[in-house]
């Protein structure tokens, strides 16, 4: 478990290293949803999402004996691309494992911040394997997406700053992969505002957490097939599932036509590009999936890495 004081001292070493991501309100969104909503952007945190929060708490809290080794990831992206960037600002290298049919925006971006990538096909093949057996055999330490403390905590000070800019909110939602996002946004905001509600969204073909929640015990699934390519998880991290089975008040689905509806009102309204995995919360209010009417509510926007000619791709589809 992780703790209150965990994601301060996280958000200590990221001040003045993160950006301070703006919280956004639009009154057309408040009159759809039927609610006061405020909306935490972090696809203008560097690397375009949430992920940094994480990887640079990690990666900054490591022996520099270990860092200066180099580091080892997996990701279909954010994480990747966050790994990279915090690599080069600590001075030290990042090998990371990627998807051959990761997003083409997302593999050039975690190339420009000079990783190392090593490709695997994630149909067939385990990330996590794959990852352990390379990080033994280059003496590389590995960054997990989610589930470590360390990067729970880092990716709690998203909620921590929603807070401190909106303290009245009776309910938080967010994006559910790994449940490393929720887990971190939920202790802090329950330590900080007790009586605040937190809803997880999970993509409609990915809800391996809503149903290990159900069953008590961690579930997995097949590879979800879903636009919200960041959301493909087959099954909640052991440390994750631990934290939010015990914060997160309950998990929504939505589908990939919401999570497009959702993008496509975010761009029109208030002028900011999401990827799906980044718009899934605010999918889930616009579809009427949370109960919000009359409240105060904060939604992540996780994440805005979408390549132009994809972001035009998925809105023609609608």
């Amino acid at each position: 478990m992780i703790e209150l004081d965990d994601v301060q001292a996280a958000a200590h070493r990221l001040h003045g290293v993160a950006k301070r991501t703006p919280v956004l309100t639009s009154r057309t969104l408040d009159g759809v949803v039927g609610a006061s909503v405020h909306v935490k952007a972090e696809c203008f945190q560097r690397g375009g999402a949430f992920k940094f929060r994480g990887a640079y708490n990690k990666i900054s809290s490591l022996p520099e004996d270990v860092r200066a080794r180099g580091v080892l990831a997996y990701s279909s992206g954010n994480h990747a691309q966050a790994v990279a960037i915090a690599a080069q600002l600590l001075g030290t290298r990042a090998t990371i494992l990627m998807p051959e049919d990761a997003p083409a925006a997302k593999l050039d971006a975690t190339r420009g911040y000079g990783a190392d990538i090593v490709p695997y096909d994630r149909w067939a093949e385990s990330r996590e394997e794959i990852g352990a057996r390379l990080a033994e055999e280059r003496g590389l330490a590995l960054v997990k997406p989610y589930d470590d403390p360390l990067v729970m905590a880092g990716q709690g000070t998203t909620a921590l700053e929603l807070l401190e800019d909106a303290p009245e909110l009776d309910l938080l939602v967010a994006p559910i992969g790994g449940g490393g996002l929720i887990a971190g946004c939920a202790t802090a905001a329950k330590a900080v505002r007790p009586e605040i509600r937190v809803i997880g969204v999970e993509p409609e073909a990915g809800d391996d957490t809503r149903r290990s929640l159900a069953a008590g015990e961690r579930v997995r699934i097949d590879v979800p097939r879903t636009i919200a390519d960041g959301l493909q998880t087959t099954e909640p991290g052991e440390l994750t599932f631990e934290v939010n089975r015990r914060r997160v008040d309950g998990v929504v689905t939505v589908t990939d036509a919401e999570i497009l509806d959702a993008m496509a009102f975010l761009f029109d309204r208030l002028k900011i590009v999401t990827e799906p995995s980044g718009a899934a919360g605010v999918a889930a209010l616009l579809a009427g999936r949370v109960d919000a009417k009359g409240a105060r509510v904060g939604v992540v926007v996780s994440g805005g890495n979408v390549g132009v000619a994809r972001f035009a791709e998925l809105l023609g589809r609608r």
